[in-house]
């Protein structure tokens, strides 16, 4: 009777200990059945954990057409961090799911690399995750990502909105590109020698605003409460991500010419001739943070990030009536 092992099932452990073997630096630990983390709890008055978790979505297939993964751990870091810091919250720990078809080490590692990078910049730890190697499930050289994250923010500091007024002002924070959302769009409007052609700028990776934000909330202005809400402009952007963090009897104006549209959303719509009203509900646009402040400081906060080697600009207010997005 022919023998089944699980090797020749399409799993092979040992190459999964290799991998883990060579990841190992790159995290807090491994070995336990659960990541592990202290913080000094004593330095917040009343503090409240906030979580997220995400993925990276089909920006994998551009990774996967041009064979470069070093680079697609930080978007799955800056989705995660950048989401848990429009409550105000300091990223505390971070972990990750890769499933894959077969485990191929060069590159998982590499994706390990970016996620550890993205931990770095975020200031977090990489304490954990888990890989599975799936035989039939995802298609050859193919894997999915997903990462979690937690932090921590004192009760007092919370960012939530609720002082939001007509008149503040919505200051944009430059984004590096399209960050990680619309790309099954862009893989429709573009052909697959076109998705090589543009690769470089498609893969950019997902800017990380931790430090520069947090360094905006621990300063004298805190007193002040300088920012009274942040939307991290992703899926359904300008249309759903800004109004999400604006009291309901409010709404935003936003002044399209207000920022330098980058090349590549131009050349997005042009090619595709995407609806305006799509390009601004799919895409950043070129802005990946919105901030929203009294409008007499906002001055104050663009020089604060421009120190901090951020572009920013005032691109709108906040409005008064049931108009809950208008882009002019």
């Amino acid at each position: 009777m022919r023998k089944i092992t699980y090797k020749k099932s399409g799993v092979d452990i040992k190459e999964a200990d290799r991998f883990v073997s060579a990841i190992k630096p790159l995290t807090k630990g491994i070995g336990g059945f659960g990541g592990m983390f202290k913080f000094d709890a004593k330095k917040y008055k009343d503090p409240y954990l906030v979580s997220s978790t995400d993925g990276v979505g089909t920006k994998l297939k551009i990774a996967f057409l041009i064979g470069k993964h070093d680079t697609i751990g930080i978007d799955l870091v800056g989705m995660n961090v950048n989401d848990i810091l429009c409550s105000g919250a300091k990223p505390l720990f971070f972990l990750d799911y890769i499933a894959t078809g077969k485990l191929d080490k060069k590159v998982l590692v590499d994706v390990v690399k970016g996620i550890a990078a993205g931990c770095r910049q975020a200031g977090c730890s990489l304490v954990g995750g888990e890989t599975a190697e799936m035989p039939g499930f995802y298609k050859k050289g193919e894997y999915d990502l997903a990462g979690f994250c937690a932090g921590v923010v004192d009760k007092a500091k919370a960012i939530d909105g609720k002082k939001i007024k007509a008149g503040d002002a919505l200051v944009g924070i430059a984004s590096n590109g399209l960050h990680s959302n619309g790309f099954s769009m862009v893989r429709k409007v573009f052909s697959q020698k076109e998705l090589k052609r543009y690769a470089k700028e498609l893969l950019k990776p997902t800017c990380i605003y931790v430090k520069p934000i947090l360094s905006l909330l621990n300063t004298e202005h805190c007193a002040l409460n300088p920012i009274k809400g942040i939307a991290h402009v992703t899926g359904g952007a300008f249309y759903d991500k800004v109004p999400r963090v604006i009291p309901k009897e409010l709404g935003v104006r936003v002044y399209a010419d207000a920022w330098p549209l980058p090349a590549i959303f131009k050349l997005i719509q042009k090619k595709g001739n995407v609806p305006r009203a799509d390009m601004y509900r799919t895409f950043n646009m070129g802005i990946g943070m919105v901030l929203i402040v009294e409008n007499s400081i906002a001055n104050q906060i663009r020089s604060k990030l421009t120190r901090q080697g951020l572009k920013s600009w005032v691109i709108g207010e906040v409005t008064k009536g049931k108009k809950r997005v208008e882009i002019v």
